[in-house]
């Protein structure tokens, strides 16, 4: 395949120049494991390494990252990761002022969310917040639809929270629904599947494919959850010319995002708001909040307003943590300089 099947395009050619001036060859991360990882080069595939100082933050390469890189023997060493058109992130599980960036210059979230017990609305507003922060365009796929007693049900609840993103239903088991994705399945174009492990990402890979290119492990019964069928992150190349990041399971999702962003996923919310009395009314217990107002007239669900005081909480928290952070590094850069000066005879 040439670079420009896996996405090479006139203005990453210009952000590549300083690089080639330098001796450096474009390339494209293609999966990632344990350290190491693929790229796609204009001669091939080659086995690649990140130097040093690329490693430990969110700008060290991930799958679909453009990269550049010099030879050493067959290994491609990297040397540089090119500005990302879009990155999805979240917060570091554990770590609660880093980013990890999960796939990049994504043009498409197929975001996976089971119809056998994995549906949950909460979980959708999540990953629309991710999604929004991304740049990148999110369908929502309500996959195992064959589970359920009424996936019609579901659909138009994710319609209604899904801030005008597509939704289907799709069951690859009995090839339903599935047609509604083609229109993204374009050549060069990058899909990344997002979801739990076991909602099926595997299996419509397989699908997508027309091969078994990913194991895939049945859902335990007693209590819905599925195995981490994929351990590391891989873009394949479709039969029709797009591509597909295949991610692991996340049991976490944080959306790594400042509070003044959580509320692009509660769109309804926001209008609201614009009735408040007061600009900066919280929708707690403040007179004339019209969120309040909606809730008690029964136009609002109350469960939605919990889901976006936790999603605004966790923002805020976030931004708090991030600007803690900062502080110290300054105070540590500071410290240093006044070392430096009183060191000097």
């Amino acid at each position: 395949m040439s670079l420009e099947q896996y996405g090479w395009t006139d203005a990453l050619h210009g952000a590549f120049r300083p690089y080639a001036t330098r001796g450096l060859e474009p390339g494209r991360v293609v999966d990632q494991q344990r350290g190491r990882g693929t790229i796609a080069a204009r001669d091939g595939l080659l086995e690649a390494l990140a130097e040093g100082k690329l490693l430990g933050t969110a700008e060290a390469p991930v799958v679909g990252d453009w990269v550049a890189f010099r030879r050493i023997g067959a290994t491609a060493v990297l040397t540089a990761v090119l500005p990302r058109r879009t990155r999805v992130s979240r917060k570091q599980p554990g770590r609660p002022t880093e980013e990890q960036v999960l796939a990049a210059n994504v043009d498409t979230l197929f975001v996976l969310l089971g119809l056998d017990g994995n549906y949950r609305a909460t979980r959708l507003e999540r990953y629309l917040l991710l999604s929004r922060e991304s740049g990148a365009e999110v369908v929502f796929v309500l996959t195992k639809a064959d589970c359920a007693d009424d996936p019609g049900a579901a659909v138009e609840d994710a319609r209604a929270r899904s801030g005008g993103a597509p939704v289907a239903a799709v069951s690859v088991v009995r090839r339903h629904g599935v047609e509604a994705l083609a229109p993204y399945l374009l050549p060069a174009h990058t899909i990344a599947l997002l979801g739990s492990s076991g909602v099926g990402k595997s299996t419509l890979l397989n699908h997508l494919m027309g091969a078994d290119v990913a194991f895939t492990h049945a859902v335990r019964e007693q209590d819905g959850r599925g195995r981490h069928t994929t351990t590391h992150r891989e873009l394949f190349t479709l039969p029709g010319g797009a591509l597909v990041i295949d991610t692991p399971g996340l049991r976490e999702l944080a959306p790594w995002a400042a509070e003044d962003a959580a509320g692009s996923a509660f769109a309804d919310i926001d209008a609201l708001a614009e009735q408040c009395r007061f600009r900066d009314c919280g929708h707690q217990s403040e007179p004339g909040c019209a969120v309040l107002a909606a809730v008690a007239a029964g136009r609002l669900d109350e469960r939605r307003l919990a889901s976006h005081r936790r999603l605004t909480h966790e923002a805020a928290t976030l931004d708090a943590a991030r600007a803690e952070r900062e502080r110290r590094a300054r105070d540590r850069a500071f410290g240093r300089r006044v070392r430096k000066v009183e060191s000097r005879p």
